[in-house]
């Protein structure tokens, strides 16, 4: 059974049309037309709904007799897999359950599976793509610069595999956490009395306490992404969030969410207790030095909104090894893993170590 997806096509020319972050409008591959996102979502509107409601077509024989298959099948992942027929070309498409956007390989008209934002997984918020891939291209080399202990050639030889532009889910949180850490502190005196030199430890115990209010904790909730990626990409700016529309979505890859907000509210919890307890920890001044005794923190929970956040993923091969990157779409934070030399570490090392060593001898002699 395959189910119904949408098309997002030019109404002069009936070419794919994309979301252009630059101009934030929607614009035709084939003849340039451009068009504001109300006016495609109006145009769209009835589409999408009749695509979400619509039953997949069940196969039919289109001959006498039956054909023998394999018993090779998807297995245990058919449970988690669909197919989709292209409106432009045909096509019999196949992709994972979580799939909400993406294009159809063989005629590349993107394609929205208007039947994953139905209901209680339609997104409350997008923000939509900002920068396109060629500034994630540029934006990887600018990363490359100032790596000294890059393998020579990682930089030149070092070749994108795959670039793809994807809306990630996210859950987004609101709450507050109320705060109350006790510390030992200490102040440390020193002065001359005399011949002798005095010092003085005067020791103090503290409490900081209050109720920090949190807005839109950000957790990704797909399995698919790494979530250290996703929390070191951040922050977005909240200022250009966006009521979800799917006019935002061609020409990028876009998926459900796979992870519930119950899974993902304890990775919230986390970042409020870290983030309140740290705030407390600042408010303390004054003293030589300062250790956490004890602390207790409550944290309330609040409403929860789901978000599709844009993130650009990059690919990479050297030496047969891949190498994984990502982007904010939004703001063009870039993070990602990077091959040392180890010829380069250590002379880096050594070129630290000497010098160390000779003012140890001077101090010690």
């Amino acid at each position: 059974m395959a189910d119904q997806v949408t098309n997002y096509q030019c109404p002069a020319c009936t070419g794919p049309l994309h979301y252009d972050g630059a101009s934030g409008k929607l614009k035709c591959d084939y003849c340039g037309s451009v068009y504001e996102v109300a006016e495609i979502e109006a145009l769209y509107k009835n589409k999408d709904a009749a695509a979400a409601a619509a039953p997949g077509k069940a196969e039919g024989k289109t001959a006498d007799g039956d054909w023998e298959y394999s018993d090779n099948g998807w297995g245990e992942d058919a449970a988690h897999m669909r197919s989709y027929n292209c409106p432009s070309c045909g096509a019999e498409l196949i992709c994972d359950d979580t799939t909400a956007a993406t294009s159809c390989p063989y005629c590349g008209n993107p394609s929205i599976v208007p039947g994953q934002f139905t209901d209680t997984l339609k997104p409350d918020y997008v923000i939509p793509f900002k920068l396109d891939k060629n500034a994630a291209k540029a934006a990887l080399k600018k990363f490359y610069n100032g790596k000294k202990l890059l393998p020579k050639g990682f930089a030149s030889d070092n070749h994108i595999e795959e670039l793809k532009g994807v809306y990630v889910p996210f859950w987004l949180y609101d709450g507050s956490a109320y705060a109350d850490v006790r510390y030992h502190a200490t102040r440390v005196h020193s002065y001359t009395e005399g011949n002798d030199r005095v010092t003085r430890t005067e020791h103090y115990g503290v409490r900081r306490a209050g109720t920090v209010q949190f807005e839109r904790i950000p957790v990704d909730a797909s399995e698919k992404m790494p979530d250290e990626y996703m929390d070191a990409v951040e922050p977005y700016n909240y200022d250009e969030l966006k009521p979800f529309s799917t006019a935002y979505l061609p020409g990028y890859l876009a998926d459900k969410y796979d992870v519930s907000a119950d899974e993902c509210s304890k990775r919230a919890d986390e970042r409020a207790v870290n983030t309140a307890v740290s705030l407390m920890a600042e408010s303390v001044m004054g003293y030589t030095t300062c250790v956490e005794e004890n602390k207790n923190v409550n944290v309330r929970r609040g409403k929860v909104s789901y978000a599709l956040m844009p993130v650009w993923m990059l690919s990479t091969k050297w030496n047969g090894k891949n190498y994984l990157f990502a982007m904010n779409g939004q703001t063009g934070r870039l993070i990602g893993d990077l091959p040392i030399s180890k010829g380069k570490f250590f002379a880096w090392f050594a070129g630290i170590a000497v010098p160390l060593m000779a003012v140890m001898a001077l101090l010690f002699t």
